[in-house]
């Protein structure tokens, strides 16, 4: 009788790690989805501030020194 109560024991105890360790790999994938978003948003941001600048100066006919 002790021998298969320790096996559930075991078992259990088994799955509530890997449930920890699910949770866990959770939070940091989203975690990571927020920062890759975030920066997607930065890399916009600059892409449409290079145009812009690179639009100003085809249109001023400068060149660049």
């Amino acid at each position: 009788m002790f021998w298969p109560m320790l096996a559930i024991a075991l078992g259990f105890c088994g799955l509530t790690v890997l449930g920890v360790l699910a949770i866990r790999v959770f939070v940091e994938a989203q975690r990571l989805g927020h920062q890759v978003a975030s920066t997607t948003r930065r890399i916009n941001q600059a892409a449409e501030e290079l145009e812009l600048a690179a639009t100003h100066l085809a249109r001023t006919g400068d060149a660049i020194r």
